[in-house]
């Protein structure tokens, strides 16, 4: 989806940028690509603190990145190459908090203009942020005793969507219909309901993908489903996947979408981390059906897989916390690529990425 660069602007509390992409749009058609195909990955420590603890990350386009970390904390990297003025790049971090509160975030969602990131656990806090402390509010709060939410990312700047586990008979899920100044619960009676044991992990920020109108979610734990919606979660239906699933540790931790027909999703149990039986399949129908593949070879657990762009969904980069692997068949076969560590990982563009774990955030530079 296209965004702007007035968020970092928000952040920085300056005016005159003009605006550029966040990201990069790997849904974009591109004529005659380059199929560069990956051996080694580049790996080089931009933020480093034994206190760090990153699962939400977002990429802005050529300016840099913007983080949440699990002790409440509000982040951002800059290229240096563009010279911000020494008490903006030490305006960061920006410690968050609630009352007495200090919000363990595992997911950050941008539009053109705001950031907005949530807290996992009870009292659920959705939080509008800004660089300026008394500026931070929250605009969303549920206090469910179960309330624990995982994900969220948005079709526009005006609409978007958070997911998290039952605290009913179905799946949380939160939208936004005005930009993010007020969210609001769907019923269990528009969703589908949840089996036994069905949550979702909050483990990279990325159980959600959209590509236009559609969303994909994926849930895990004893059952391990596709929430699907064709139009921005007006409506929604589910389909079954034979990943690993049964236990509450089992399942899809992350998926992702190249387009609208083919997505990719990957998981296992954390706690078996080498374990890669069932634990990565494809879909070339838009997830009406899944395919095991590689099962038994290739990466076991991984907590984050993204395609990576220009690559007609034919490559992809799976990290957790045992290592990075690479495929440049669709999931088929993969390539380890390095044992460092990671929980999740966002793309500049085709040969480049940056990944957050617990005490770092790097750049990965493919090759």
């Amino acid at each position: 989806m296209k965004k702007t660069v007035f968020f970092f602007l928000s952040l920085l509390l300056i005016i005159g940028f003009g605006s550029c992409g966040i990201g990069i749009n790997k849904y974009k058609p591109v004529e005659n690509p380059v199929q560069k195909r990956f051996s080694t990955v580049d790996i080089e420590a931009l933020i480093q603190d034994s206190t760090l603890n990153v699962r939400a990350l977002e990429v802005v386009d050529s300016i840099g990145f913007a983080y949440l970390t699990s002790n409440g904390e509000l982040g951002a990297y800059y290229n240096k190459e563009l010279n911000f003025p020494k008490e903006l790049l030490e305006a960061f971090p920006v410690a968050i908090t609630y009352d007495t509160i200090t919000p363990n975030f595992r997911a950050l969602a941008v539009t053109a203009e705001k950031g907005y990131g949530i807290s996992i656990g009870s009292p659920a806090l959705l939080f509008s942020l800004d660089v300026d402390v008394d500026k931070n509010k929250v605009v969303y709060q549920e206090n469910h005793p179960k309330a624990f939410y995982d994900s969220m990312d948005f079709w526009n700047d005006q609409e978007g969507i958070a997911i998290g586990d039952p605290t009913d008979n179905c799946m949380s899920v939160i939208i936004t219909r005005d930009g993010g100044n007020t969210w609001n619960k769907l019923s269990c009676d528009d969703l589908p309901q949840a089996k036994e044991g069905e949550a979702a992990f909050a483990a990279s920020d990325t159980n959600i993908s959209i590509v236009g109108e559609n969303t994909w979610v994926a849930t895990g734990g004893k059952a391990s489903r596709i929430l699907y919606s064709p139009d921005k979660g007006y409506t929604w239906q589910v389909f079954e996947t034979p990943i690993i699933q049964g236990l509450e540790t089992t399942g899809m931790y992350s998926i992702d979408f190249y387009d609208e027909l083919n997505g990719f999703a990957i998981g296992g149990d954390y706690t078996k981390a080498d374990a890669n039986i069932k634990n990565k399949i494809r879909t070339t129908d838009g997830g009406k059906t899944w395919t095991v593949v590689s099962d038994g070879a290739g990466p076991g657990y991984r907590s984050c897989v993204q395609y990576v762009p220009n690559s007609q969904a034919k490559q992809l980069v799976a990290i957790g916390f045992k290592g990075i692997d690479y495929s440049s068949d669709a999931g088929n076969s993969w390539t380890h690529l390095s044992d460092e560590g990671f929980y999740t990982l966002r793309f500049l563009n085709d040969s480049v990425a940056y990944a957050a774990g617990n005490g770092r955030i790097s750049k990965l530079t493919f090759k």
